[in-house]
């Protein structure tokens, strides 16, 4: 990683943790789930309000790293307002970019290009990704979706899930 590129990685991890976007709880979430990284001990909690095939509204809340907190605060600026289908293409390339199945150039990221650095630290990579899998693990309980695959993919980087829904009235 230059200099340049190391600088914008530490600045913008450091003004997330700081000051982390979405943070806290919904006042009636229609879909919950948490991750936790036992190896590490970072535990993300995601709350959302679904509606239909749009993510009305996202919070998160727990305690980790710097790279966990701020992945996991970029993720719900990124997510806010979009489609379903939209967050889990964007995991999709994260999570790629990340694991090194992707080039970082190659993936339509925005502002998550400053996280591409984690690839370069494969403990890391587990805390960059918890508030992600916790997300895709909330995303799968919408319609009553298998999400084996989720489940397994958290696995693989070492974290665990639990997940709950509340239909909305």
């Amino acid at each position: 990683m230059d200099n340049a590129m190391n600088d914008l990685y530490q600045e913008v991890v450091l003004e997330h943790k700081r000051a982390p976007r979405n943070f806290g709880h919904l006042a009636a979430p229609t879909h919950q789930a948490q991750g936790t990284n036992p190896s590490c001990g970072d535990r993300i909690a995601v709350e959302l309000q679904l509606q239909g095939e749009q993510v009305q509204d996202i919070r998160f809340s727990g305690q980790g790293c710097a790279i966990c907190m701020a992945s996991t605060s970029m993720m719900t600026e990124a997510v806010k307002g979009g489609d379903v289908a939209a967050a889990q293409a964007l995991q999709q390339h994260f999570r790629a970019v990340l694991t090194g199945e992707e080039e970082p150039d190659d993936a339509p990221l925005g502002k998550l290009i400053s996280l591409a650095g984690v690839r370069q630290y494969p403990s890391r990579i587990k805390c960059a990704l918890l508030g992600w899998h916790a997300l895709m693990h909330a995303i799968a309980q919408h319609g009553g979706k298998d999400d084996a695959a989720t489940v397994q993919a958290a696995e693989s980087d070492g974290a665990t899930l639990q997940a709950s829904t509340t239909e909305a009235p």
